[in-house]
């Protein structure tokens, strides 16, 4: 059946039993393809007849389907002549696991965070009536979204006269990890008006079998106003202007579309509620949502994730906060709907009373961080790094500001793959490095981050810690030497590829000696692509030594450079945004300190594309082969500088 949909006309034709059979092979589809390239498996499975039921009633693209993080959109891409690239899903060159404008004129936004999708399609309408253009809007927005402050000032705004926007309510009772708090408490009060959405079908199935005329029709809406007033009490989203619908079975097309096809003919704005099950039709989602949320490969047959020897950052974290908190008892942890993401899952078992899921609300984790660092607590606030850009105000005026003590854990900072645009993690250091009264950390490995943590919670004001989406090298001796603020650790050659090295040792004030050397000097996640770039060139006869500067702020200069005077050239290497960021820093001093011979690498200035971690650094020339590529350039000029009979720049001259 799939085979034959090539648009969202093709399905209008379609019997309740073919689309049946049409849903149950776009599981099997979605199933098939992220078991292979991973993505968002559960909440696509639980959308899959709701997606049906929009495109069968609405005309996309004339009326525009808005998704609210855009993270359930598989099916719509399915329905909407995506069929055919759907196996290229989120790999390079391939179709976005998000919708993507450029991708077809089905998709209106490149969403990617969550709690946007009512502003959009509010500004989306407005511009559409002051041009003239017919059409609805639909903003398709789960539950968990819709614990984000910016739905409800959406909400506020469209109330007034939006009188052509749809919000569907999905509603899973879940985001990413299970929605708690009072929304969810009231939503499910909604969900149990069973007695009054019985009594109104009750009365549909007779009134379809009577004589139709405008009066009566009116007589029959004013009766079920009436009862409905007696039976249910009007919710919020009537008391902010909009007709409310439901709530309906999310997995019922046939239900739905009686449902919408009324809402689309009303001149006012409707929120229609309809009760889905996240993972629908795949018994291992459906049991463990949470760990089907956003998941890479897996066995399609049993559910099971490929296990890796090497500890990921993320689960180092997750140990290592329970070891402070059982020291520390004023630690609290602060998750925003990602309590497995971030590696909170373990405290929250360990620590119920000091642990606090906001939902999707970082703003609030933020000022609410900030409140408790006022009462004498230490929290530790953990966001993924391209979530922390929506409180940057709050860092700055909640927390640094009055210079309290908190703690922000930038989980998937830098290269995040598969993802793409929406996700990655690469503008924390430049957003937060001009901060008062906040450092910046980044450590290469799991015994760094435990160090790195320990100093956090003994500092006196804030630190963010930032680390990336990929497993923990193997240890070096200098990752576990003691922090000392605003400086790194120097690992040379000889502690990660001593059979590479020349017979003897260098004398590094020699004059006379004839080997190159070259400093790399790497943020945290970029100390593997830089290890591969230093033993390339010394298999070339370059002295290639690494510097891990674990602070991006405070850095202190004046230890940094009395280490470079013993190197002819230096590479920065970051995985941040390259304007504002740390090497941009960095070399502006060494140019300061009269040394020419300093490239940075950084991302530049665009958004990097999806792909795996290795294809998002090659794309933004951070691969090792364009680290070895940078040193073996600055050499060159050293080389071509000497024989025009140049001076050879050196450090602190």
């Amino acid at each position: 059946m799939l085979s034959q949909i090539n648009s969202p006309e093709d399905i209008k034709k379609l019997s309740q039993k073919e689309l049946r059979t049409l849903a149950k092979e776009i599981r099997r589809t979605i199933i098939d393809t992220v078991g292979k390239n991973g993505g968002h498996l559960a909440s696509n499975l639980g959308v899959v007849e709701l997606t049906i039921a929009l495109h069968r009633v609405f005309s996309s693209p004339k009326d525009a389907i808005v998704f609210d993080v855009s993270h359930q959109c598989y099916a719509h891409k399915l329905l909407t002549g995506r069929r055919q690239s759907f196996a290229s899903l989120r790999q390079g060159g391939g179709i976005s696991g998000f919708t993507k404008e450029c991708e077809s004129p089905h998709d209106f936004f490149d969403n990617g965070h969550a709690s946007t999708s009512i502003s959009q399609a509010l500004g989306l309408l407005k511009a559409r009536e002051l041009q003239g253009t017919e059409g609805k809007v639909i903003a398709v927005i789960g539950d968990g979204a819709l614990t984000g402050g910016l739905a409800y000032e959406g909400l506020l705004n469209a109330g007034r006269d939006a009188k052509n926007l749809i919000v569907v309510l999905n509603d899973n009772q879940m985001s990413i990890s299970p929605s708690e708090g009072s929304l969810s408490r009231y939503l499910s009060s909604l969900t149990m008006s069973i007695q009054y959405q019985s009594v109104r079908r009750a009365i549909d199935k007779i009134v379809s079998k009577l004589p139709a005329s405008r009066f009566f029709q009116k007589f029959v809406f004013r009766f079920k106003r009436g009862l409905k007033g007696l039976l249910l009490s009007d919710n919020m989203f009537v008391d902010l202007g909009f007709e409310y619908a439901g709530p309906l079975n999310g997995h019922d097309i046939k239900e739905m579309e009686k449902v919408f096809e009324r809402v689309k003919k009303l001149k006012k704005p409707a929120v229609v509620h309809v009760i889905t099950k996240k993972g629908k039709g795949y018994s291992p989602a459906e049991d463990n949502p949470e760990l089907f949320h956003g998941i890479g490969p897996f066995n399609i047959a049993d559910g099971s994730v490929e296990k890796f020897d090497a500890e990921s950052f993320t689960e180092n974290f997750s140990r290592s906060i329970v070891r402070l908190a059982q020291k520390n008892p004023k630690v609290a942890a602060i998750t925003a709907a990602m309590s497995k993401g971030t590696g909170l899952a373990s405290f929250a078992r360990h620590f119920p009373d000091r642990f606090f899921d906001v939902g999707i609300a970082e703003e609030h984790a933020v000022t609410f961080a900030a409140g408790l660092s006022k009462g004498g607590l230490l929290p530790v606030v953990c966001i993924y790094s391209t979530f922390i850009q929506r409180s940057v105000d709050q860092i700055i005026h909640d927390i640094c500001l009055p210079n309290l003590r908190a703690v922000f854990v930038l989980d998937r900072s830098g290269a995040v793959p598969g993802d793409g645009e929406t996700h990655q993690g690469i503008f924390d250091v430049a957003l937060l490095k001009s901060v008062p009264n906040l450092a910046i950390l980044a450590p290469a490995s799991a015994a760094e981050l435990d160090l790195c943590l320990d100093w956090a919670a003994g500092a006196k004001g804030a630190v963010a810690i930032r680390y990336p989406k990929k497993s923990c090298p193997s240890e070096l001796a200098s990752f576990s030497e003691p922090l000392v603020e605003g400086r790194g650790v120097l690992v040379k050659a000889e502690s990660f590829a001593p059979a590479l090295l020349p017979d003897g040792d260098f004398d590094s004030q020699s004059e006379s000696r004839v080997e190159k050397r070259v400093l790399l000097c790497a943020t945290g996640s970029m100390f593997s692509e830089t290890l591969v770039a230093a033993r390339s060139l010394l298999l070339q006869g370059v002295r290639a030594d690494i510097y891990n500067p674990r602070f991006l702020k405070p850095i202190d200069f004046d230890a940094f450079f009395d280490v470079c005077k013993s190197y002819d050239a230096l590479v920065i290497v970051e995985d941040g945004i390259k304007q504002g960021g740390f090497g941009e820093e960095l070399e502006l001093e060494a140019r300061r300190r009269a040394f020419s011979f300093v490239q940075t690498l950084a991302f530049g200035q665009r958004f990097p594309s999806q792909g795996s971690r290795e294809q998002v650094l090659e794309n933004a020339f951070l691969s090792p082969n364009d680290i070895q590529r940078a040193a073996l350039g600055l050499l060159n000029q050293i080389n071509a500088r000497k024989e025009a009979g140049g001076k050879k720049c050196q450090f602190l001259n």
